[in-house]
């Protein structure tokens, strides 16, 4: 199909009932349907008509266990309705060309993949990455020109890296592999190149739920082999929708605080010979409570109990989900949000005690919805987001009174998208 003839079938509407269908909103209709023309008027101009296929990856946000990955213990992640697209053309000069947006990126030859010191941080670095990794594997690997656009929160917890990436491993997978790379193995590439290209030493949730899309429950174990395991379940007839919240905290000067969680953690586990939590017997460390507390200190001690309760919940959380029972899971997410108030102590940082957003938020959610949502800290903590799974009947009203303390279009209302990367259409 050429652009020109793209533009035209969603123009004419013929493409609404996928958007639906990927969006998993009827109301976000007109908005797909303009963002998509606009990319294809944008591909156009850039390239000219050619032959396209367009491609889709989603943001994702942390459903259940915080800070549990980094003690490999698991985790509940979600894909949520907002994503990068690419409207894409295969070329024969070996050189990927992508503009993300306004951005300009440089062009990356698929002769030429090993890693750059001086691309480290960029979006270069992804690209290149992620096509190494893929050949290097085995697999077909050529150039191609993109115009991608993105509408994942930057700076919300939602990961619009992971998504650049899922989409580029996508994108080689439909063009070169007849989409026979799997999910798993693209979000292993995508972390990859995260990790040894772009020089961020994350870990793999943030790109498994985006390339594996709905929700994902994710065991880190074993670091090198996780366990993954997909939660079918159909988050439509729940009738709730995830609303993240933008506190407008600064999260400058506050990696100390992040910092500390992990070596504190570990610290415990250093007190049994371990090196990680996950390692640590839990009923050994509650006997033991006393001889850590001399030896680690209290707040230690408080930040490993919450990794052992809410590593148990994350079971939990899953199994209420697969039970169609939502009033347990929002309890249960109500707890992990009790917990990480109390024990893990993220919600506000002890070296700005005068601004604490994320607990103003919680506070103000707590007094609107009561226990008809569950609600707790988004991702690290100290600033930033809160999230809310909140019934679609309260969804507007719930807006409507949060913004009045953070401010017009602060409450995002998200819904959890059942497709991770994929081919929209080609």
């Amino acid at each position: 199909m050429k652009a020109e003839e793209l533009k035209e079938l969603i123009k004419s509407g013929k493409m609404d009932e996928r958007f639906v269908d990927i969006y998993a909103d009827k109301a976000l209709i007109d908005k797909q349907r303009k963002r998509y023309e606009t990319a294809a008027d944008k591909f156009i101009e850039l390239y000219g008509n050619r032959e396209v296929e367009v491609y889709s990856a989603p943001g994702r946000s942390e459903v259940g266990g915080n800070h549990t990955d980094h003690q490999h213990g698991q985790v509940l992640a979600a894909a949520v309705n907002l994503d990068v697209i690419a409207i894409v053309s295969a070329t024969d000069d070996g050189i990927i060309k992508v503009v993300s947006d306004s951005f300009d990126i440089a062009p990356v030859n698929v002769n030429e993949l090993e890693k750059k010191d001086e691309e480290e941080g960029s979006s270069e670095a992804l690209i290149r990455g992620v096509a190494g990794k893929i050949s290097s594997d085995g697999y077909k690997v050529g150039g191609f020109v993109a115009y991608m656009t993105s509408d994942v929160l930057v700076g919300a917890g939602l990961s619009s890296s992971a998504a650049f990436e899922v989409a580029v491993g996508n994108v080689i997978s439909g063009l070169y592999n007849d989409m026979k790379l799997t999910d798993v193995y693209i979000a292993k590439v995508s972390q990859y190149a995260e990790n040894h290209y772009f020089g961020k030493p994350c870990g793999l949730m943030d790109q498994m739920a985006s390339s594996v899309g709905s929700l994902v429950n994710i065991d880190f174990c074993d670091v090198n082999e996780p366990v993954i395991n997909p939660v079918k379940v159909d988050f439509d007839k729940f009738s709730h929708s995830l609303c993240i919240v933008d506190t407008k905290g600064d999260h400058a000067d506050l990696t100390p605080e992040y910092a500390a969680i992990p070596v504190e953690m570990k610290k415990v586990a250093k007190f049994f010979g371990k090196e990680y939590l996950k390692e640590v017997s839990y009923d050994e460390f509650y006997e033991k409570i006393p001889q850590i507390r001399e030896k680690c200190g209290d707040r230690a001690v408080l930040r490993a109990m919450h990794f052992f309760e809410d590593d148990r919940r994350v079971t939990d959380e899953v199994k209420a989900l697969e039970a169609g029972d939502f009033e347990s899971f929002k309890k249960l997410i109500r707890e992990s949000g009790d917990s990480s108030y109390k024990y893990l102590q993220n919600v506000y940082p002890v070296c700005d005690l005068d601004n604490q957003n994320v607990a103003v938020a919680l506070a103000l959610t707590e007094h609107i919805l009561k226990d008809r949502a569950g609600y707790r800290v988004h991702g690290g903590g100290f600033a930033g987001t809160i999230q809310a799974f909140v019934p679609n009947d309260l969804v507007d009203g719930y807006k409507r009174e949060i913004e009045k303390y953070f401010g017009p279009d602060s409450c995002h209302v998200l819904k959890v998208r059942k497709y991770g990367g994929m081919k929209v259409l080609g």
